[in-house]
C-alpha cells in the first residue's frame, strides 16, 4: 500500500472528512461510526460457500447441565437435584421434566453431553466458547460471528452479524476490523416499546426524499473529489452507500419489526426475552443475516434452583420454561418455512454446573461437565454424543472441547477452520489452531 494512502486511511480525519462531518451529523452518525463502515466498505465482499445461518442462543452464567439436558435420576438426592426426568422422541433418552416441548423436537437435535474445558470464571470460559480459543494476552481472538460475517462479506442491507439485545465480552471483532463486530439491537425484544438502535433516522431525517438527498451527496462528493483523490475516497463512498443502506431500507427495518408477526406466532415463542429473541432471530436470518447470537442472561444459578430455574415469581415463569418454548418454537418455525436445512441452530453456554447441590440449594461452576445442543444445517437430528460419568462430573465417553465446538459450527457453515487471516503486525493466524468435527454429528 503507498504511504498516501495508508495516511489518508490511518493517520487521522482528512479533509475531504470535514466535509462530510456535517452530513454525518444529518445521518445521525458519530465519526466513530464513519470509521467502522470505511474498514467494512475498504474490504472486498465475499460470496458464501453455503446458503447457510447460524442462531447461536447463548445461555449467560453458565447452565446446569444435571438440570436441563443431562439429568442424573439415579444419582444421590444432593446431585439429581429436585426435577424429574421425561422422555423425549428419541428413545432411551430423557431430559428435564421443564423441557416438554424440546422433548417433542429431540429428532431434530443432536445433543452432545460431554462439553469439558478447565476455565471456570464466565469471562475466560466465554472467551473459550465464542472463540474457540483459550484467552491470551498476547492475541484478541475474533468471535465466531465476527468469522462468518468477514467469510460473508456486506453486499445487503441486513448485516451479517446480529445480536440480541446487548454485545457481550468477547462476541466482539478481536484482532479483525471493528466493522466485523456484530451489530447489537439495543433493547430488549419482549418490551412493548421495542425499538432498534440507529436503525431508524433521527428527527428531521425523511428518507422518501431519496433523490433529493443523494443527490446532495453527490454534489459533495463532486466538490470533494477536487480536493481529494484516491482509495480512501472510494472506501468512504461505499460506507455512504450501505450506510444509507441500511438506515433507508424497507427490508432491514421490516426484518427487525416484531409487530408483523401476529399475536398468535408472538405467543408461541414466549413473552420472554429470550422467547422474541429467538423470533427476531428467525426473521433476520430468513431476511438474508448470516449469524444472530441471541443472548439470555440470569443462568448464574447459585441460589435457589429449585425456585428460580422452573418458576422464578411464578410458576412456570422460570429460566428454564422460558428456554423451552423459544427453542423448540424456534426448531419448529425453522422447519415449517424451510430454513432449518440452512440454518444451524447452537443452544449452549459457557461451562455447567456443580453436580453436587451447594448449602444454598444452587449450583456452582463447574466447566469439567457441560452440553452443547445442535439442529439444524446439516446436524445429524435424533442422538446424543457424548456421555458423563453417574454424577455428571467428568466426561465418560466423547470428551468435547471447545476448540471441537468451534471447528464444527464453521465446518457446518462452509469455513475452513484452517484459513489464515493477516493480524495487526502482519502476523498471520488460523481462525483455529485447534480442533476437530465433532464425531458423527453430521
Amino acid at each position: 500500500m503507498k504511504t498516501s494512502n495508508s495516511i489518508a486511511r490511518c493517520d487521522g480525519i482528512v479533509r475531504r472528512d470535514f466535509l462530510q462531518l456535517g452530513m454525518l451529523s444529518a445521518l445521525g452518525m458519530s465519526v466513530a461510526d464513519l470509521l467502522r463502515w470505511q474498514t467494512l466498505a475498504a474490504l472486498p465482499k465475499k460470496e458464501s460457500k453455503k446458503a447457510t445461518s447460524c442462531i447461536l442462543i447463548w445461555l449467560d452464567g453458565g447452565p446446569s447441565h444435571i438440570d436441563t439436558f443431562d439429568p442424573k435420576p439415579n444419582a444421590p438426592k444432593e446431585v439429581r437435584g429436585p426435577f424429574d426426568t421425561i422422555p423425549t422422541a428419541v428413545p432411551g433418552v430423557r431430559i428435564s421434566e421443564h423441557l416438554p416441548l424440546t422433548a417433542k423436537a429431540m429428532g431434530d437435535i443432536a445433543l452432545v453431553r460431554s462439553l469439558t474445558h478447565e476455565l471456570g470464571n464466565h469471562n475466560t470460559g466465554r472467551h473459550y466458547l465464542m472463540t474457540g480459543h483459550r484467552p491470551t494476552p498476547v492475541v484478541a481472538y475474533p468471535s465466531l460471528g465476527s468469522v462468518l460475517a468477514k467469510e460473508s462479506g456486506f453486499g445487503r442491507a441486513l448485516p451479517p452479524y446480529v445480536i440480541v439485545p446487548q454485545a457481550i465480552e468477547y462476541s466482539q471483532a478481536g484482532y479483525l476490523p471493528g466493522a466485523y463486530g456484530p451489530f447489537a439491537v439495543g433493547g430488549d425484544p419482549s418490551k412493548p416499546d421495542f425499538r432498534v438502535r440507529d436503525l431508524d433516522a433521527p428527527e428531521g431525517v425523511n428518507f422518501t426524499v431519496e433523490t433529493r438527498r443523494r443527490d446532495m451527496l453527490r454534489r459533495l462528493d463532486d466538490f470533494s473529489r477536487e480536493v481529494e483523490e484516491g482509495p480512501a475516497t472510494l472506501a468512504r463512498d461505499a460506507f455512504y452507500e450501505q450506510a444509507y443502506k441500511l438506515l433507508g431500507s424497507p427490508t432491514a427495518k421490516a426484518a427487525f419489526d416484531l409487530k408483523k408477526e401476529t399475536r398468535a406466532v408472538r405467543n408461541r415463542y414466549g413473552r420472554k426475552s429470550i422467547g422474541q429473541g429467538c423470533l427476531l432471530a428467525r426473521r433476520l436470518v430468513e431476511a438474508g443475516t448470516r449469524f444472530v447470537t441471541v443472548v439470555d442472561r440470569g443462568w448464574d444459578t447459585h441460589v435457589d434452583i429449585a425456585r428460580n430455574l422452573p418458576d422464578a415469581r411464578f410458576r412456570g415463569s422460570g429460566k428454564v420454561p422460558a428456554l423451552d418454548r423459544a427453542y423448540a418454537t424456534l426448531l419448529t418455525d425453522l422447519r415449517e418455512r424451510g430454513l432449518l436445512d440452512s440454518t444451524l441452530v447452537v443452544l449452549m453456554g459457557e461451562f455447567g454446573r456443580t453436580p453436587k447441590i451447594n448449602n444454598r440449594a444452587g449450583r456452582d461452576h463447574w466447566p469439567r461437565a457441560g452440553f452443547v445442543s445442535f439442529a439444524g444445517g446439516g446436524v445429524k437430528g435424533g442422538q446424543v454424543i457424548g456421555a458423563t460419568d453417574a454424577h455428571g462430573e467428568v466426561p465418560s465417553d466423547t470428551p468435547v472441547r471447545p476448540e471441537d465446538v468451534a471447528h464444527s459450527m464453521l465446518k457446518l457453515l462452509g469455513v475452513d477452520p484452517h484459513k489464515e487471516y493477516i493480524a495487526p503486525g502482519g502476523r498471520p493466524l488460523k481462525i483455529l489452531d485447534k480442533g476437530q468435527m465433532i464425531p458423527g454429528l453430521a
